[in-house]
This record gives structure tokens, C-alpha cells and sequence, in this order.
């Protein structure tokens, strides 16, 4: 097991106190702390080797831009790419998404089909609703049960012959449910459809290899694997990728441009006009190079008994439901205790100094399904103790007594 007492020496911002107590810090499904060596990359690459990467001849440039391709190719070894024209850097997992929704959609034709699962976050429904009124696509919704778990059935009767993306979580942001997408993406694949896969929650607690899972593409963001935020992952298969349209266009993404023409750079460049947050490539490095010493195994195993310790706790309180009883859930905590508002719930929690999320986690979709307006989510990683979740279940049984 891990030594979590030593790993939290590493996050500085662990050691803060909120409002004269100790900071519990449980919204990792928002954003992951940072450790020292990720905050420290970023500080000496702009006192050491700022500039402008790919333009210069400079010693300078020619030191960024190697540190940014050296990042690429951790990036690809992370995720399991086969080659380093598959990774494109992006803002985050939205811009991803966004990238896919407006190049893939220059190849899609009115009428065709894009089935996106009733889980999914705003940002991976959002785009491709953008798309189907901009080309006359249809979208269609792959249901889920009462446990928060994709109805398989249901998802196989979807496809027609116009079905030509399919659009999922690996795991989902409010109820910690791990889709099956290996499975998934066969089924696309059966019906002659393409898959993308959001591993913005699945890539800070479990092991992922793009290629074994069979999508066609895969967006994550760093700042929830413990990098800065302003930096995030697109893979996406070669031929795809090739004949897929630039997102945007300006410096950067170009071989030549005339008044008559332009032709655009080889992939991944085509993808990644003007200059590209090189300073926060590079901390995403680090972050990965953090994960991979510490072991994704030994993370997953932990985090998993926290969210197991955490749901036995939990169930103590007189009141409160979990939402999200999948079989297959990663350490994500959707809760409601009976007759108090999870804002109120949220608000008093953080008096205590426990910070958690509240709302409807830009997931309105899967909060009309639960029949609720939102609820109060705990997330864990792996520098956080079983401590921390008996200061949680005090805190909620404390404000179960005020009310």
C-alpha cells in the first residue's frame, strides 16, 4: 500500500487550514491538487528555456521545443497511442471534444446519427447538439438504469446504418460508474460507427490503453491527473485524424500559405494552431512521470478502498442515499441526506474546513433522470486518508443535528 503520509508531502496545499481547521480535500473529480515537482517544472521552464517553440534556430527554442515533443511522447506512452501524430495538445477535455465535433462533423451528412449515453457531462453533449442543428444530424440518447449503470440492450438497438459516433464517459463525473467501453467500442465498430471516449475522470485513477480499448478517439484534461490547468489530450486514430478538416486555423498548423491557397502541417501540428501552451506540456509530463512512480496499481488500490471505506461510513447516517450503486464504480461519492439541501450541505461542511462539490456537476441530464436537482459529491485521490472520511461522516452527522 501506498505511504500517503509521505505522498501528501509532496502537496503543499494539504497542509492549509480553511476557516482555523485542517483542509479536507475531497472535490478531486474537479480538480486534482498539484504536487511540488509539477509547480516547480513550470517555474523552471520560464526561468530556464523560455521561448517560442518549432520557429526559432535558437538555442532557447530548440531546448522548448524538444521538451514539448518529449512530452508528447510521454503522453502517448500514458495513454497507449502507437504513434506520436496521434497526440494533440488541447485546452482541456472540452476543447477535445469540441475539436472532434467540428473536424469529424465536416465529414457528416444530414440525417446521419450520433448516440451520446445519458451520463455523459455538458461537455460531451453539448458539441454534438451544436453539430446536429449546424448539419440536420439526430441524437440519440443511450439510457441508463436506476443503479447509474448503460443499458447494453438498449445501446445495441440504437444503431441504424446512419449511426456514426458514439459518445461516452470511461467513467462518469457524478456517479463514479465505469462504462464498459471496450465493449462498447466493439459494438460501434460491429455497426460501422466510430467511438469517442471522455477519460477526463478515468485517467487519474486507472490504467488506460487506447489501442486495447478499441476507441477512435480520447480526450482527457491534465489538471484532473495532477498537472496545471490551460493543457489537455486529444488521441485520435492516424487515418481519422488525416482526413479530418483543421479545427482552427493561423500559425503553426501550416506547410505554406499563398494568396491562392494554403496546405496545412502534418499531424499533429494540423491541429494545434498558434502557439501551444509548451510551458504546461511539459508540467503534464511531470504530472504522468509523478503517476507512474507512484504506480497507477497502487493508486487504484487505494482510492478504491477509500471509496469503500467512505460508502461503508456513509451508510451509518439515518437519511442518506447514495445515488450510483453501479458494480463496476470508481471513488466517486454522490450523495443526499433527507430534508437538507445539498447546498446547505456544502456550505456547512466547508465551515469545517471539508471541501466537496455541490449542484448538478454540469450534468443536468443525469439529475433529471434521478428525479433530484442535485446532490453533494465527494471524490477522493489517492493522497487522502481514511481520516479525512471520518471527518466527512462527523461533519455530515453534525449537520444533521442542526437541522
Amino acid at each position: 500500500m501506498l505511504d500517503v503520509e509521505k505522498i501528501r508531502e509532496d502537496f503543499p496545499i494539504l497542509s492549509t487550514r480553511v476557516y482555523g481547521k485542517p483542509l479536507v480535500y475531497l472535490d478531486n473529480a474537479a480538480t486534482t491538487q498539484k504536487p511540488r515537482c509539477v509547480v516547480e517544472a513550470e517555474v523552471a521552464e520560464y526561468y530556464s528555456c523560455n521561448a517560442n517553440v518549432h520557429r526559432g534556430v535558437h538555442f532557447l527554442s530548440e531546448k522548448a521545443t524538444e521538451l514539448l515533443e518529449e512530452a508528447r511522447d510521454s503522453v502517448r506512452r500514458f495513454v497507449g497511442a502507437g504513434k506520436r501524430e496521434e497526440i494533440v495538445f488541447t485546452r482541456g477535455t472540452t476543447e477535445g471534444i469540441n475539436l472532434v465535433a467540428f473536424s469529424l462533423g465536416e465529414l457528416l451528412h444530414e440525417g446521419d446519427e450520433i448516440l451520446v449515453s445519458a451520463m455523459e457531462h455538458h461537455s460531451n453533449i453539448v458539441p454534438w447538439q451544436l453539430l446536429c442543428r449546424r448539419k440536420g444530424l439526430v441524437m440519440k440518447v443511450i439510457p441508463m438504469d436506476d443503479n447509474g449503470e448503460l443499458v447494453l440492450e438498449e445501446y445495441e438497438k440504437l444503431f441504424t446504418p446512419k449511426t456514426r459516433l458514439v459518445c461516452v464517459a470511461q467513467v462518469s463525473n457524478v456517479l463514479g460508474t465505469v462504462n464498459p467501453v471496450k465493449e462498447m467500442a466493439a459494438t460501434a465498430h460491429k455497426h460501422g460507427a466510430l467511438i469517442l471516449v471522455d477519460g477526463a475522470q478515468s485517467v487519474p485513477h486507472m490504467a488506460v490503453d487506447v489501442r486495447d480499448m478499441g476507441c477512435d478517439f480520447f480526450v482527457f484534461s491534465g489538471h484532473k491527473v495532477y498537472g496545471p490547468t490551460g493543457i489537455g489530450v486529444l488521441y485520435g486514430r492516424e487515418e481519422l485524424l488525416d482526413r479530418m478538416p483543421p479545427y482552427q486555423g493561423g500559425g503553426e498548423m501550416i506547410a505554406s500559405v499563398s494568396w491562392e491557397k494554403t496546405a496545412y502541417e502534418h499531424l499533429p501540428y494540423k491541429f494545434e494552431a498558434g502557439t501551444p501552451n509548451y510551458v504546461a506540456s511539459r508540467a503534464l509530463k511531470v504530472a504522468l512521470d509523478y503517476v507512474n512512480q507512484t504506480g497507477m496499481d497502487n493508486i487504484a488500490a487505494w482510492e478504491h478502498e477509500l471509496g469503500r471505506y467512505a460508502a461503508e461510513r456513509m451508510a451509518e447516517i439515518d437519511g442518506m442515499h447514495i445515488y450510483g450503486n453501479a458494480q463496476g464504480k470508481e471513488s466517486v461519492i454522490s450523495f443526499l441526506v433527507e430534508g437538507i439541501h445539498h447546498l446547505d450541505m456544502g456550505t456547512l461542511l466547508d465551515r469545517m474546513g471539508i471541501a466537496v462539490r455541490t449542484g448538478h456537476h454540469c450534468a443536468q441530464p443525469v439529475m433529471t433522470r434521478l428525479g433530484i436537482e442535485g446532490t453533494v459529491r465527494v471524490s477522493f485521490s489517492f493522497y487522502n486518508t481514511k481520516a479525512e472520511v471520518d471527518a466527512l461522516v462527523q461533519g455530515i452527522k453534525r449537520i444533521k443535528q442542526m437541522f
